[in-house]
């Protein structure tokens, strides 16, 4: 009897190690953002590990990442982050063994929550009529990338929508948190959800991340979930973004994600993060005139230097605190375009954040992704 119990329950931990597998999920997401990587190859740029070129996504592979994160705008400007661009980019990743999580904007350009502003072929639908151009843009782009043999294994329906998206329709928070925009905001996530489920068949599954930009703040990111789910929505997955410049401490992330593993039922991702290795910039043989976000002492995080050595202890040390949410719900994190160095024709500001020097040359710090 008591052999049987053993089998019984070894049995239990085998199907319950599996179904991150079944659903087509590592145990721990380690996942990079990597939206600019196709207009950085194309303007000339090149990555280098030893002095030697190499493909980024090998070197993020070698390192220990298996996800890309990609987003999607509906009519951007230039023709990249287009589902054109995101479908090649999303064959590389997949043919080098990455999941793929899709990131809709649901806009033309960037959505966060400072805009959230509707695609201009939307502008001036009536609200019937854009919940059914969401659903239907959301299938076609999902069942275009499954045809392709590029489904993904995850959709983000919106990026940092905590004031909500596609305005004014779907704004929450201030003279909009009423009752009637957050059944409006929460029919328009439901029309996105809808076109994610209604391209797939009964063997597949592809799990739905709602992302907000709350990582430290939990009376905010409470606020937000509570509302949220009193709708009704249905998904898998809280997406948070974490940068200590506005989202506070470890210890505020720490407390946000142990309240909120025991407060809802669902598994959590820090899907946007990034540190910098220093506070220098450089006006890269004239081109990169784009200021750096982080420049400033205060942008730091109290005992992480601006250095190759901090940049790696702060990732060391967040990838920790992720594993050790309670319930085994923190499932991961994406570090936001670790690849966005400065090239000649488009600058970034974001590259004394990136994993890669000025030149190109993967920096120490990316081995906080390896597995331990």
């Amino acid at each position: 009897m008591k052999k049987t119990r053993l089998v019984i329950f070894a049995f239990i931990i085998l199907i319950t190690t599996n179904c991150f597998a079944q659903n087509n999920q590592p145990a721990f997401i380690k996942g990079a953002d990597v939206s600019f990587l196709a207009e950085i190859e194309d303007m000339g740029g090149t990555f280098y590990e030893d002095s030697t070129s190499k493909d980024a996504l090998d070197i993020f592979k070698a390192h220990g990442f298996n996800y890309v994160r990609l987003k999607i705008w509906h009519t951007p400007r230039k023709s990249y982050n287009n589902l054109e661009k995101v479908l090649l980019m999303a064959q590389r990743a997949k043919a080098k063994g990455f999941r793929f999580l899709l990131n809709f904007h649901y806009s033309d350009w960037w959505a966060d929550p400072q805009k959230q502003i509707k695609p201009a072929a939307w502008k001036d639908l009536i609200f019937d009529v854009l919940k059914d151009s969401v659903a239907q843009y959301t299938r076609n782009v999902v069942t275009t990338l499954k045809r392709n043999n590029t489904l993904p294994d995850m959709v983000q329906i919106g990026n940092e929508i905590t004031p909500g998206m596609l305005w004014d329709d779907g704004k929450v928070g201030g003279e909009f948190d009423t009752e009637e925009h957050w059944r409006k905001f929460a029919e328009l996530i439901n029309s996105g959800i809808t076109g994610v489920q209604s391209s797939l068949d009964s063997t597949e599954k592809v799990q739905i991340m709602v992302h907000i930009d709350r990582g430290g703040d939990n009376q905010g990111t409470r606020w937000f979930f509570d509302n949220l789910l009193a709708q009704g929505v249905k998904f898998d997955i809280i997406g948070l973004s974490y940068y200590p410049k506005w989202h506070g401490t470890f210890d505020d992330l720490k407390k946000n994600l142990h309240d909120i593993s025991s407060r809802y039922p669902h598994d959590i991702v820090v899907v946007e993060t990034g540190y910098p290795w220093t506070l220098e910039w450089t006006e890269r043989e004239g081109f990169d005139r784009d200021r750096n976000i982080f420049g400033q002492q205060s942008d730091l995080h109290p005992g992480y230097a601006a250095s190759v050595a901090g940049q790696k202890a702060f990732l060391q040390d967040l990838i920790r605190i992720i594993k050790e949410t309670p319930n085994q719900k923190g499932r991961g994190l994406f570090y936001w375009e670790p690849e966005w160095i400065s090239v000649n024709g488009l600058g970034s500001h974001w590259e004394n954040v990136a994993l890669f020097n000025f030149k190109g040359e993967a920096l120490e710090s990316i081995k906080a992704f390896e597995d331990k």
